[in-house]
């Protein structure tokens, strides 16, 4: 049998962080299996759905390079299959009209609580005849569900799990108006996708039971759940905003995350293999089983994802990385585009510039030096630097600069030394101001390494800027 997996997001928002590592598992459990992923826009809610938040899906899956392998399905576009199973649900009498009002349905509840017993539909209209139903009244579809017994779930995860039938209750299947309920699109869809593996938070297991009951009633092949815990904040919480439970184009635009890091992060938030923290792409589709998913809420920690960042930055393409923060270098710079020769520049400075830098944000900021036409502005101990550098300091090394013949990085680390120790200086006394007047900050790449970077001219132009 071939394994086929979904991921099946609402559209009414951005795809957030929990939802990323669910897409994430069931591409990576499709992989290790030899099956197939697939994607259902579960859109049937109209006034919430946004054709911006399907695209915001997309892009998302897209960056993360979590793409189906089908062309994906849209939910409401099938509601018209959704009806006929609960037509064909009725007239095998597994499922029956109801015909209660608001108003009764609220008396139940209440009368349920007052007795302290679960707040469930009582069957009223389950063995009812619909000829004593009230005139004019809409009835909704409900589903003659198992009233004794247990619901058995043999969950990947969760292990075995069981809820007696009578803590469930006739759910609705099909509303007044003819729309079906998540219940039955949910189902209905899994069914028809030949879904065969569901692998959700575990917010969804209560969802089982009742769905277990439609498939049975339709002599359907249950798929096989797997409901992973929730993530959680540092502090324990359920994941909100301000720990982390933004959407994942935030990660991308906001904080300067790689996708490849944010995959590798979000894998480990729950599974684990050994001691490995840093899993390749090709080790993740290897290893990865989601029998092997813990029990227990994982807790986000912006500080570990950050430094895998930055691992997974150290190991990227130069080229790549500049593509990747070009607009940013530009905007930082206060220039239009980065252009081809300032591309290359870049490049050229990405081996020293990436090793200090645990974000594209970072990298960017880092980097802006490069591209300007002399320094554009000074950080606070930068101009410290600069104010302090013995007098004379920077005529001596743009003369002695001026006169080497071949720019390398030998001979401008000889010509710097020499400056030295005419001066009669340490070396870090004249390192530190030529890093400042050069960069514009007191941190960088090695200062010969910037200066091979930057190129003679502009590295001379740097220099007697500050040379009065």
């Amino acid at each position: 049998m071939t394994v086929v997996t979904r991921f099946a997001p609402s559209p009414t928002g951005f795809l957030h962080i929990g939802g990323a590592r669910t897409a994430l598992y069931n591409w990576l459990y499709a992989k290790h299996t030899g099956g197939k992923f697939l994607l259902r826009i579960e859109d049937t809610d109209r006034e919430r759905s946004t054709p911006e938040a399907v695209e915001a899906i997309f892009d998302g899956l897209n960056w993360l390079g979590l793409t189906a392998d089908e062309e994906p399905t849209f939910q409401f576009a099938r509601r018209d299959r959704h009806a006929e199973v609960a037509q064909q649900l009725l007239d095998a009498g597994k499922a029956y009209l109801c015909y209660c009002s608001p108003e009764e349905l609220t008396a139940m509840r209440e009368k349920a609580r007052a007795e302290g017993r679960p707040m469930k539909y009582d069957g009223t209209w389950r063995d009812r005849d619909p000829s004593e139903a009230p005139a004019g009244v809409k009835p909704v579809v409900r589903l003659k569900a198992p009233q004794e017994g247990d619901v058995v779930i043999d969950d990947q995860v969760q292990g075995e799990v069981r809820v007696a039938n009578e803590q469930l209750d006739d759910y609705v299947i099909l509303r007044g108006d003819g729309t079906p309920t998540y219940m039955l699109s949910v189902v209905v869809d899994d069914h028809d996708m030949g879904v065969t593996n569901v692998i959700r938070g575990d917010d969804h297991l209560t969802n089982a039971f009742r769905q277990k009951a439609l498939y049975d009633a339709m002599g359907w092949d249950v798929p096989t759940f797997a409901h992973i815990p929730l993530i959680h904040g540092p502090d324990g919480a359920k994941l909100s905003k301000r720990h982390g439970a933004l959407g994942v184009d935030a990660y991308r635009d906001e904080m300067g995350f790689l996708p490849e890091a944010l995959n590798n992060y979000l894998l480990r938030l729950g599974w684990g293999h050994g001691d490995d923290e840093v899993i390749s792409q090709e080790q993740a589709i290897e290893w990865f089983d989601v029998k092997d998913v813990g029990k227990g809420a994982s807790r986000f920690d912006f500080a570990k994802l950050t430094n895998l960042n930055g691992i997974y930055l150290r190991q990227a393409d130069d080229k790549r990385l500049v593509d990747e923060i070009s607009q940013r270098v530009a905007a930082i710079a206060g220039i239009d585009a980065i252009d081809a020769a300032q591309k290359e520049i870049l490049i050229n400075g990405m081996a020293g510039l990436k090793e200090r830098a645990k974000t594209l944000i970072e990298l960017a900021e880092s980097s802006a030096f490069y591209v300007t036409d002399g320094i554009t502005s000074v950080n606070e101990k930068a101009q410290s630097l600069i104010d302090s550098a013995p007098e004379g300091l920077f005529a001596e090394l743009a003369n002695s600069l001026e006169a080497l013949e071949s720019w390398t990085e030998e001979n401008v680390d000889a010509s710097v030394r020499a400056t030295a120790e005419k001066l009669d200086l340490k070396l870090g006394k004249v390192a530190q101001p030529l890093r400042a007047v050069l960069t514009g900050s007191n941190s960088s790449p090695g200062i010969f390494e910037v200066m091979i970077v930057l190129g003679k001219e502009q590295t001379l132009k740097r220099i007697r800027h500050f040379d009065v």
